[in-house]
């Protein structure tokens, strides 16, 4: 098992830049994958971005089309931690977003809301 726990969401204007932190209740590298998902007002959960943890010398990265170039998804193996570095925000930003890891099954944390004003 893993618990999830995310920080550093909050209102920022269009254009602007966030970073979302997520800790990790063990060690990343026993852990297949990570990464970020979105839910909107109304819409169903989406993906954002995860990259595989457990090679750092063949790290898989996967971006959802509509934050490729703006969004960077990291890990920091030592704090036992992730990150998504989002610059270029936009209102359709807008979604509370959680950390996901998938140890066998898939592990959530509790979510971060994340707002974009126009």
């Amino acid at each position: 098992q893993v618990q999830l726990v995310e920080s550093g969401g909050g209102l920022v204007q269009a254009g602007g830049s966030l970073r979302l932190a997520c800790s990790a209740s063990r060690n990343i590298f026993s852990i297949n994958e990570m990464g970020w998902y979105r839910q909107a007002p109304g819409k169903q959960r989406e993906l954002v971005a995860t990259a595989t943890m457990s090679d750092n010398t063949d790290v898989r990265v996967n971006y959802a089309d509509s934050v490729k170039g703006r969004f960077i998804i990291s890990k920091d193996n030592a704090k036992n931690m992730i990150y998504l570095q989002m610059n270029s925000l936009k209102p359709e930003d807008t979604a509370v977003y959680y950390c996901y890891g998938r140890l066998g099954n898939n592990y959530w944390g509790q979510g971060t809301q994340v707002t974009v004003s126009s």
